[in-house]
């Protein structure tokens, strides 16, 4: 879908902003429903879940340097969460894809589902628990045209809600915006994004940490190494894909092998610091 000015509607049946969370876009036929795991039971009533339709868990392993999804499609999308309540722990949150016009049949969430995971696993934001990339159903050329549109919709309500499972890791094309961070033998360059800071494929980080680096810092090196998102070669350890982390200061500290202040550690081409770029200098230009 081209990216251009849009209208979500979210809806709170209980008046929670942090329970259920029921969304659309006002001019297309998907509606998305958010659950938190400990609301299971009272979403129950919504029809929206009981429909044909996909179906997504979201939660996160401690072992692992990425979230965690699932995605899977059912005729009754509550009756197949109830199923996984028991069954998988990993969990925090579903979200429910149906039709507002409960137009969904057997091979229309099918092949959502089957482009849903080959998608996710193209991108690679999250670790998917999908065993394999179901084979794709036979559907007319018509209908999959309408699904392709479908999909564009789910992605984009996906990531309003919070999960950018679809989103490519978008990079400024300008190498005026890359940023830099080096130290010993670590050699890296990032960029701001809109969800984070990004540390781009082929950087360098430091082999080793140091005394003080602290516990955070060294977990986060090992489920880096164990994901094989960082790997040792020649005596320092090399990013095998571009990965992203919840802040400059994350990203410098598995960088350095040390706790970090990523505004300040990450500069630009002008040794410009991010603290003084997004900082200071936008508060001069509000001046």
């Amino acid at each position: 879908m081209t990216q251009r000015p849009q209208t979500i509607q979210i809806f709170l049946p209980d008046g929670n902003p942090t329970s259920i969370k029921i969304a659309d876009l006002t001019n297309r036929m998907i509606v998305a429903v958010l659950i938190p795991r400990n609301k299971l039971t009272e979403c129950g009533v919504r029809p929206e879940v009981r429909k044909y339709g996909i179906y997504f868990l979201f939660g996160v392993n401690e072992d692992k340097a990425k979230p965690i999804s699932y995605i899977g499609e059912t005729e009754d999308c509550f009756e197949r969460l109830k199923m996984h309540n028991r069954s998988k722990e990993f969990w925090n949150y579903a979200v429910v894809i149906t039709s507002k016009s409960n137009t969904f049949t057997k091979s229309h969430v099918k092949y959502l589902e089957h482009i849903c995971i080959k998608a996710a696993n193209e991108v690679g934001r999250y670790e998917t628990d999908n065993l394999a990339v179901p084979a794709k159903p036979y559907i007319t050329e018509s209908m999959e045209a309408d699904l392709l549109d479908n999909f564009d919709t789910i992605k984009v309500l996906l990531s309003t809600l919070g999960f950018p499972i679809f989103e490519e890791i978008r990079k400024s094309s300008k190498k005026r915006d890359l940023l830099y961070c080096k130290g010993k033998e670590a050699s890296a360059q990032g960029e701001m994004i809109d969800d984070g800071f990004v540390v781009l494929k082929g950087s360098k980080a430091n082999k080793d940490e140091t005394k003080t680096a602290g516990t955070w810092v060294t977990g986060m090196r090992k489920k880096l190494l164990d994901d094989k998102i960082l790997t040792p070669e020649e005596g320092v350890l090399i990013f095998t894909e571009d990965f992203v982390f919840g802040s400059p200061s994350a990203a410098a500290a598995a960088i350095l092998g040390r706790s970090a202040n990523g505004w300040t550690e990450w500069k630009n081409k002008d040794n410009k610091t991010i603290d003084e770029i997004y900082r200071i200098d936008a508060i001069a230009e509000i001046v």
